[in-house]
């Protein structure tokens, strides 16, 4: 796979495509259709967003939970004064040929295979960070967007950041010299979700279709809402939560693709409840001439550099041979020479980044033209892909090789099952998309 990672600017996005039945062109007044899926908070920020768009129509919201369904369909109608119609099984929006594109804010276990399917149903595709769950079904969705000629956008909103652009720009010209170390700083301090016991499925609430490619499990409250991110089943832990924007940036500010070696150590220290991935984890990623570090802390810590977002300290700092730059929410700032002197900072201007990834994917529904894409489904499967191989170097305790040609790992029978999972029939990612 080839990657171009030196996107710096949002393109106007304009022009056409031929139309084919797979492949439509919508009409300067057409509307895009849009169905959500996924209700809960980051799913409400998608209704936010699309609301505010005018190239765009909220026709549906999905979710398993009854009650989420509902405050969707309310927030809708509040915002933008009628009735979305509600679904609770995903696969009867891409039933419908009158939606054009649906957005994914699921748990995580859920993005691939929904996405494969809307892209089957010939729907165009936002699918909210990390993109997969694991390896290989972050290469299907790949295999399906191209093989129907679907727009799918990973949320990675600093890929739509004119600041962020301009930070990876101005590394890509030299300003901090020769770059040969990115570092990811994921300082997220989180209390112990503690244990709740299995109980009966609350009424409202499909708990088959919540765990779907995943294994059945009995109904706990720390299984489900936002606690799932910190199990194996349906989650990546923070590194492939919140992490997973910095590791994007680290990779596109380093300019690499899949490393040669990956090692990664930690442990889930101090509470004792149901969580399983860990709450403190480092993570380094060997590319021979340069590395990226990634370091996960969840638990009271201080800061490194001068990178914080809001009481966190959540960012990336980019080492070279004449200084280094600093990235978080507040700006970016460049320091040079032995005397680690600031020589540039720039800060944010205007809003954040979400309302122009949210345009940026419906004017590429409308050009047809995956490659206008901020943040387009293989550049974020290729970011994601060193979250997996990260965990699965802490889960089997020792530096991986990787072939990244191949996407795989060389020599590691045990290592290399976890590229993938055993899925729960018939929420199966296939081999043939």
């Amino acid at each position: 796979m080839k990657h171009d990672d030196r996107r710096t600017f949002i393109q106007t996005l304009a022009g056409a495509a031929l139309a084919t039945p797979a492949s439509p062109v919508l009409g300067a007044n057409d509307r895009i259709n849009i169905g959500i899926v996924g209700i809960g908070g980051r799913g409400r920020d998608h209704i936010d967003g699309f609301a505010k768009q005018p190239q765009c129509r909220i026709a549906a919201v999905c979710d398993v939970n009854q009650a989420g369904r509902e405050r969707g369909a309310a927030q809708v109608e509040k915002l933008l004064g009628y009735k979305p119609e509600q679904v609770v099984d995903m696969r009867r929006l891409f039933e419908d040929k009158d939606i054009d594109a649906v957005s994914f804010a699921t748990p995580n276990h859920w993005h691939a295979l929904g996405a494969i399917w809307a892209c089957q149903a010939g729907k165009d595709v936002y699918v909210e960070k990390p993109p997969c769950h694991n390896i290989y079904e972050g290469r299907k969705m790949v295999e399906a967007a191209r093989k129907y000629n679907r727009i799918v956008q990973v949320g990675s909103q600093s890929r739509s950041s004119p600041l962020v652009q301009r930070a990876v720009e101005l590394l890509g010209q030299g300003v901090i010299g020769k770059v040969y170390e990115a570092k990811g700083l994921c300082f997220n301090p989180r209390k112990s979700i503690g244990h709740t016991p299995d109980q009966p499925v609350p009424p409202g609430i499909d708990w088959n279709l919540f765990l779907g490619p995943a294994p059945m499990r009995p109904f706990s409250r720390n299984r489900y809402a936002y606690n799932w991110h910190w199990f194996w089943d349906t989650g990546n832990g923070d590194i492939g939560n919140q992490g997973i924007h910095e590791m994007d940036k680290a990779r596109w500010g380093l300019n690499r693709g899949l490393p040669r070696h990956v090692s990664s150590t930690g442990g889930k220290f101090v509470y004792q409840d149901d969580q399983e991935t860990p709450n403190t984890q480092l993570a380094v990623f060997d590319y021979g001439d340069a590395q990226i570090t990634f370091d996960v802390r969840g638990l009271i810590t201080p800061g490194e550099g001068d990178v914080r977002r809001g009481n966190h300290f959540v960012g990336n700092i980019f080492f070279g041979s004449e200084g280094f730059l600093t990235l978080d929410g507040f700006g970016f700032r460049v320091y040079r020479g032995d005397k680690r002197e600031l020589a540039m900072e720039q800060k944010p201007e205007g809003g954040g980044p979400d309302s122009l990834h949210l345009a940026n994917f419906l004017s590429a529904c409308r050009s047809r033209d995956y490659r206008q894409l901020a943040a387009d489904i293989e550049v974020g499967v290729t970011s994601v892909a060193l979250v997996h191989f990260a965990n699965i170097s802490y889960r089997v305790g020792r530096r991986l090789t990787i072939d990244p040609e191949r996407w795989s790992i060389l020599d590691d029978a045990e290592a290399s099952r976890m590229l993938t999972r055993d899925y729960r029939a018939p929420y199966v990612v296939p081999e043939r998309v």
